[in-house]
């Protein structure tokens, strides 16, 4: 059979507007797929069904698909979104409200059951992560768009995959081959230039708008990772590699239809701006899905004082000691006083702003006065008081909500995946038969080290790419060499104890390493590093975005030959 074209237009809920015109009229696609969600987003989303019960989905969609669905109808493409978000039958009724407008006809159908927020009381949203066979069925009988609410992200790959090669739910490797390639898609533009550790070595007018990606996906699961001709960005062994090990664990990568191999993921270069991805293996699914809770946390606030010039450390004790004095003596207080002071400033500085640091006071409570009028008069009547030079980034403000993320798994048997066809009918979506417990891998043979020799102290980020991100509270942190003698010495080299000194944050937590050869990659799990996660910004880089580039600026010594 042919190979399947599967284009993304949209990597999280504010991605580029445009990017469905231009992957419509960019070139030949079957699919076009749209992520919107993330753990943060459901949380907004959460917010806003508050307000409005008949919201909860992602509005920049209709926005896109009212410049763009007559350019889908005449092309032929497909559209599967998972920007239904807590309400896919609201987006669905929605969209059909559009396109009657408009004159077009279009068959809408929707997947529905993940929603289990009424199981767990107390949560704002509480949603299982769903597969692909949902969107399959739908497909199967005729839908030309389909809306999802809480799915996997690679689902929306897995499933039209499955409804055009006929997938049967057994065939592990092909649907792990798919899985894999979702996986790459789910984030746009990461996966051809974008956010990428060695962007330096590419033109700055090549990377200033990448294009987004697609995949061409073969009735074997193998399947070529590429882009539209013309559009910008790359699309190379490092920027898929870059992308495979985002936000992602061990070896066992578990979804609801199948547990792919990301140790036996092979990647070729097949030509300009064409990666090939092949040799994914697959394994039955765990019995259980992930369920990811979403609740409200309490308030929060923050401030942040600047401390210019001299004598920093003595000017932050000095303000601390008068602000946790004033927070004891009020009325209202916070449940958590969080300190962080970032020397930001210079000696010698030739402007005021780098010659100043930041002390950031983070509070959080359960009650909204006890961070806002209390804390915010707390500051504010030191302006004439305190420290040489006091003045802060921005008044405080009144205090806002929190929020919390949990993940939690239930027996599949439990959950109602339905497809919910154009025309009102149901197909309830048949939970995997066969199952597997989740476990780690045996962490494989590590190649011979490199002999000794001459080395240099430098940035471990001139022999390494990373990129890291977040899930729930923890963070992780994929690195990768580039070359075999790269690997060698990083294989060696960057244990758990030399990582946890490079990035001193980590050195209380639980961290693991996973080693996956085929990539000559090494990926970290930093357990708790995140707090509650996102929505509650328990540090500076909530989502552990930079923490990646952080350990690539960090000094050891490296062979000289590598440099």
């Amino acid at each position: 059979m042919r190979p399947l074209r599967i284009g993304n237009a949209s990597g999280f809920y504010g991605d580029r507007f445009d990017a469905l015109r231009e992957m419509l009229t960019g070139g030949p696609l079957d699919v076009v797929t749209g992520d919107y969600l993330a753990e943060l987003t459901m949380l907004i989303l959460g917010r806003d069904r508050l307000k409005n019960p008949t919201g909860g989905y992602a509005r920049t969609f209709l926005g896109q698909l009212e410049e763009c669905l007559g350019l889908a109808q005449e092309r032929g493409v497909r559209i599967v979104t998972n920007a239904g978000g807590l309400n896919p039958a609201g987006l669905a009724d929605a969209v059909r409200e559009l396109a009657d407008r408009l004159g077009i006809p279009v068959r809408v159908a929707h997947v529905a059951g993940d929603d289990l927020t009424a199981s767990h009381p107390g949560t704002l949203a509480a949603h299982a992560y769903l597969g692909g066979h949902g969107i399959a069925a739908c497909l199967r009988e005729g839908a030309d768009i389909v809306v999802t609410g809480r799915v996997t992200d690679a689902a929306l790959v897995t499933g039209p995959a499955v409804a055009h090669f006929g997938w049967t739910p057994h065939q592990y490797d092909r649907l792990a081959g798919a899985v894999v390639a979702g996986h790459i898609l789910e984030c746009g533009t990461q996966a051809t230039g974008g956010n990428y550790a060695f962007f330096t070595e590419h033109p700055p007018a090549t990377l200033r708008r990448p294009g987004f990606p697609l995949a061409e996906i073969h009735e074997d699961g193998s399947s070529v990772i590429t882009k539209h001709d013309g559009t910008g960005g790359v699309v190379d062994v490092g920027t898929v590699t870059a992308q495979l090990l985002y936000e992602t664990t061990g070896a066992r990568y578990a979804g609801p239809d199948v547990t792919a191999r990301l140790d036996t993921v092979r990647l070729t270069r097949e030509g300009a701006d064409r990666v090939r991805v092949e040799g994914v293996r697959g394994e039955a699914p765990p019995p259980t899905l992930k369920v990811g809770l979403n609740r409200l946390g309490g308030f929060r606030n923050e401030v942040a004082f600047v401390l210019t010039g001299l004598d920093i450390e003595a000017k932050a004790a000095y303000v601390r000691t008068q602000m946790e004095e004033a927070l004891a003596a009020a009325k209202a207080r916070p449940a958590e006083v969080r300190w962080d002071l970032a020397r930001t400033d210079h000696p010698d500085a030739p402007t005021e702003e780098t010659a100043s640091a930041l002390l950031r006071m983070v509070v959080r409570s359960p009650e909204q006065e006890a961070v806002g009028r209390a804390v915010g008069g707390a500051a504010i009547e030191l302006a004439l008081g305190s420290y040489p030079g006091f003045h802060v980034v921005a008044p405080p403000g009144k205090g806002s909500p929190y929020g919390v993320f949990e993940a939690a798994h239930v027996d599949r048997d439990t959950v109602g995946h339905v497809a919910v066809l154009h025309d009102g009918r149901r197909i309830p979506v048949t939970p995997a038969r066969d199952t597997r417990d989740l476990e780690d891998v045996p962490e494989p043979p590590l190649p011979e080290p490199l002999p000794p020799g001459p080395v240099r102290r430098a940035p471990l980020g001139l022999v390494a790419g990373a990129r890291s991100g977040d899930k729930g509270g923890d963070a992780n942190v994929g690195v990768w060499a580039r070359t075999d003698p790269a690997w060698r010495w990083l294989a060696h080299t960057l244990t758990v104890d030399r990582f946890r000194a490079l990035l001193p944050e980590t050195a209380g937590l639980p961290v693991v390493r996973h080693v996956l050869p085929n990539l000559r990659a090494v990926n970290f799990v930093v357990e708790g590093l995140l707090g509650e996660g996102v929505a509650a910004q328990h540090r500076f880089d909530p989502q552990a975005k930079g923490l990646g580039e952080w350990l690539r600026a960090r000094h050891l010594d490296i062979p000289e030959d590598l440099l």
